[in-house]
C-alpha cells in the first residue's frame, strides 16, 4: 500500500505580482493604519488662552495665527482638532499635551 506524501507548500508569489493579478484578496494586518487618526485639545478651566497659543505654537509649529484660530475653537467650541495622522503619532501628540498641562484625546477621525 503506497504511502500518501503531503505535497510541498506551493513557491512564494512573485513579488512583482499583485494580490489582485494572483486571484487573492489582500487583507491588511492592521485596519487602523488605513484610517486617519486626530488628536483633540478640550476646553478647561485652568489654562489661560495665551499659553494654549504658546502650546499649539511650540509643540506643532503652527503660525501665530493658526494657533490663535484654534485656541479659539477650543475655547468657543469645547474642542479643536489639533493634529490628524497615524495612530502613533497621535498616542504621542496627545500625550505632549498631557505634557503642557492641556486637556487632549486622541480617536479615530470620522
Amino acid at each position: 500500500m503506497p504511502i500518501d506524501t503531503p505535497s510541498p507548500p506551493a513557491p512564494p508569489a512573485d513579488p512583482k505580482t499583485s494580490p489582485q493579478e494572483e486571484g487573492r484578496v489582500a487583507v491588511l494586518d492592521r485596519p487602523e493604519a488605513d484610517t486617519p487618526w486626530i488628536t483633540l485639545v478640550w476646553n478647561d478651566p485652568v489654562n489661560l488662552m495665551n499659553y494654549v497659543t504658546w502650546v499649539f505654537q511650540t509643540h506643532f509649529g503652527y503660525t501665530r495665527s493658526k494657533a490663535e484660530t484654534l485656541m479659539m475653537d477650543v475655547h468657543t467650541k469645547g474642542r479643536a482638532v489639533v493634529s490628524t495622522g497615524s495612530r502613533e503619532k497621535m498616542e504621542a501628540d496627545t500625550e505632549a499635551m498631557h505634557g503642557y498641562g492641556l486637556w487632549a484625546t486622541f480617536q479615530k477621525d470620522d
